[in-house]
C-alpha cells in the first residue's frame, strides 16, 4: 500500500452520473446489516496480531494468514473461486537476497566516490543468479528516462546505451504546459517501474535512480525497506533481460557525483524538462558486486466468490481486491521488529470479507458474479494482482470492473471519500451516485503528481484494460476539527507507514470504514447488475487497451 495523499484545500468533485446508472437500484437491507465495526475489529486483530509474523510472502506468517481468510471465506459461505474447487491461486515467484552491505563506487580518473549499501543508495537484481554486477560500467544521465511519442518526447535521442548504466529523475517532467504528461497527474511514464522497464528496453547494465522524497512522494526510508529480500515473478529467461542492477541513490550522492562528472545537477535537472534535452555521458563508472542468497516461493492469492443469478450473465465478474501481505520479520524499531501491517493491509483484508458477507447475505444475489481477491506480494512489487492479471482464472474480457481496497478509514466517519484518479473510468459515477446517498461527495488525489493510482493492486488491471477504482478515506471528519483529517494521514505516514508501528491504535473508530464498505457495496452490486459495462473515459491511457480486449 502507498500512504494516500491528504488535501491541503478541499475541493469538491461532483461527477454527473451516466445514463447507465439512471436506475441504480437498492442494495438490500440485509446485505447492509451484515457489515458491523466489531467484526471488521476483530478480523484487524488477528491479521495484525503478532502471531503472523507480519504476513511475509514465502515464511509461517503466510501459511497462518491464507489458512486464516480461506477459513473466513468458507465461514462465509463463499464458493471456491478457482475453476479447480479450490480458495487458492498458485503465485510462484523468486526471493532475492542481497549478502552483505556491497559498496557501490562511481570513478572517473583517479577519484572515487564510494556509496555505503542502504545509507546513500540501495540496489539489487531481478536475475535469478547467485550473482549481478556492474564493472566500470560508464554512467549516462538520461534525464527522466522517458520515449512518448504522443508528447514529441525522447531523452534518449537515438543514442546507444547497451551497456551502460543509466541514471535517471524520478516522476514525470515538471511543465507549465499541462497538456502534456497530464498536466500535474503522474502518467506511467513517470512511474519508477516504467524507468526500470526502460533500461531493460534499451539493454542498460544498470539503472539508477535519483532520489527525491517530494518528487517520489515517499521519503528514502521507504527505499531502504528494499534491502530486505526481494521478490519478483520469473519469466522463461529467469529475468536475465532485465538491467544487471537496478537501484536508488540519495540526492546529495547524486549532486556528488555530476560534481565528480564536472557537471551542475539542478542546471540539467532543469534542462532535462524540456524536450530539447539529449543524454549526457557523465564519463564517470559505477562498479558494484551484488552476491545472492535465492529461493523459490510457492505463494498464493486466496479467492472465492458469489456466484451471479443471472445464468445469461453470472459468468461475467465484478473483482474486489485486497492484499494480505506485509514485511513480516525485519530490522527494529524501537525494540519491535514484527511489521504487522495493521492498517496496511489488515484493515483491508477485513474490509473485503465484510464484503463478501454482506454479498452473501443478500437473498437474491447481483445478476452477474461477485471474485473477492485477496493477493500476495503487494509490497513486493504487486506481484499476486500482476499474476492474475497475466494468467487470469476467469477472462478478463467478462470482467466488469475492480474495486481495491488498500487501508481503510480507520479514524471515524466523512463527508467525503478520496478517490485515486478520479475521472479516469465510469466507475466514478458509480461513486458518485452512492456517495450521495450517504450524503457525501468525492475528493480527488490533491497530489496527483505523487502517481498513487499506479501504487496498489487495481493498477495491474488497469494496465490490462479492465476499469478499476482506488478509493482512499475522506479527510474531512464529522465531528473533528477542519485539520484532523490532514493530520491523521501525515502522523500515519510520518510514524507508522511501513513500519513495525502499523499497529491497532487506541483511537481507531471504525464507523468510517462501514461507511466506505458500504460506498463499495453499492458500487459492485450496481455494476454487476448494470445494462452496460463501464468504461474508461476518453483520453484515459487504459481505454486502448480495454478497447482491444473487447473486441471480438
Amino acid at each position: 500500500m502507498i500512504p494516500r495523499a491528504y488535501a491541503r484545500v478541499f475541493v469538491t468533485l461532483f461527477v454527473a452520473a451516466s445514463a447507465c446508472q439512471s436506475n441504480p437500484g437498492a442494495v438490500p437491507a440485509e446485505a447492509v446489516a451484515a457489515i458491523d465495526t466489531a467484526t471488521l475489529m476483530q478480523h484487524i486483530r488477528v491479521l495484525a496480531n503478532d502471531s503472523l509474523m507480519g504476513r511475509q510472502p514465502g515464511s509461517a506468517g503466510e501459511d497462518k494468514t491464507v489458512a486464516y481468510i480461506e477459513s473466513q471465506f468458507k465461514a462465509i459461505g463463499l464458493k471456491p473461486g478457482n475453476t479447480d474447487g479450490t480458495y487458492i491461486q498458485k503465485v510462484p515467484f523468486v526471493g532475492i537476497t542481497v549478502k552483505g552491505t556491497p559498496a557501490l563506487t562511481f570513478a572517473k580518473g583517479g577519484a572515487k566516490q564510494t556509496l555505503k549499501w542502504r545509507d546513500d543508495y540501495v540496489a539489487w537484481t531481478k536475475h535469478v543468479a547467485p550473482s549481478a554486477s556492474l564493472d566500470k560500467s560508464e554512467l549516462v544521465f538520461v534525464g527522466y528516462g522517458t520515449e512518448a511519442p504522443e508528447f514529441a518526447w525522447d531523452d534518449f535521442k537515438g543514442l546507444d546505451v547497451a551497456g551502460k548504466t543509466l541514471v535517471m529523475l524520478v516522476n514525470d517532467p515538471p511543465l507549465a504546459d499541462t497538456a502534456l504528461f497530464g498536466g500535474a497527474r503522474m502518467t506511467y511514464y513517470g512511474r519508477w517501474t516504467y524507468k526500470y522497464e526502460q533500461g531493460m528496453k534499451h539493454k542498460a547494465a544498470g539503472v539508477l535512480l535519483v532520489h527525491e522524497t517530494e518528487r517520489a512522494g515517499y521519503p528514502f526510508g521507504v527505499v531502504q525497506g528494499k534491502t530486505a529480500e526481494q521478490f519478483d515473478l520469473v519469466t522463461p529467461d529467469k529475468n536475465m533481460g532485465r538491467s544487471a542492477v537496478e537501484g536508488w541513490i540519495t540526492l546529495d550522492q547524486a549532486k556528488a557525483l555530476f560534481t565528480m562528472a564536472g557537471q551542475n545537477f539542478d542546471s540539467l535537472k532543469a534542462h532535462a524538462a524540456t524536450s530539447a534535452f539529449k543524454p549526457v555521458p557523465l564519463g564517470v563508472t559505477a562498479t558494484v558486486k551484488l552476491e545472492n542468497t535465492l529461493r523459490t516461493v510457492d505463494s498464493r492469492n486466496v479467492v472465492a466468490k458469489v456466484e451471479g443469478s443471472d445464468p445469461a450473465l453470472k459468468n461475467e465478474y465484478v473483482i474486489y481486491t485486497s492484499h494480505w501481505d506485509h514485511f513480516g520479520i525485519g530490522a527494529k524499531v524501537n525494540g519491535d521488529s514484527i511489521y504487522n501491517g495493521a492498517a496496511d493491509n489488515a484493515s483491508g483484508v477485513a474490509g473485503l470479507l465484510a464484503t463478501a458477507k454482506a454479498f452473501v447475505a443478500m437473498k437474491t444475489p447481483p445478476k452477474r458474479s461477485i471474485l473477492f481477491l485477496s493477493v500476495t506480494a503487494e509490497e513486493y512489487g504487486l506481484l499476486g494482482s500482476q499474476y492474475y492479471a497475466v494468467t487470469p482464472i476467469y477472462p478478463l474480457a467478462k470482467t466488469l470492473a475492480v474495486i481495491n481496497m488498500d487501508a481503510l478509514n480507520l479514524w471515524g466517519s466523512t463527508n467525503d471519500i478520496m478517490v485515486i484518479g478520479l475521472g479516469s473510468s465510469e466507475l466514478d459515477d458509480y461513486a458518485t451516485t452512492a456517495a450521495a446517498e450517504q450524503k457525501r461527495t468525492l475528493r480527488p488525489d490533491a497530489e496527483p503528481e505523487k502517481g498513487f493510482y499506479y501504487r496498489s493492486d487495481h493498477f495491474n488491471f488497469a494496465k490490462v484494460g479492465v476499469p478499476a477504482f482506488d478509493p482512499g478515506p475522506g479527510v474531512d471528519f464529522i465531528g473533528k476539527s477542519a485539520d484532523y483529517g490532514m493530520k491523521k494521514r501525515a502522523e500515519y505516514t510520518t510514524n507508522d507507514y511501513h513500519k513495525p508501528s502499523d499497529e491497532i491504535k487506541p483511537d481507531w473508530e471504525l464507523s468510517g470504514a462501514v461507511q466506505d464498505i458500504n460506498l463499495f457495496l453499492t458500487m459492485g452490486y450496481r455494476v454487476a447488475n448494470a445494462a452496460k459495462y463501464p468504461e474508461w473515459r476518453v483520453g484515459n491511457e487504459f481505454r486502448a487497451a480495454r478497447e482491444k480486449q473487447l473486441t471480438p
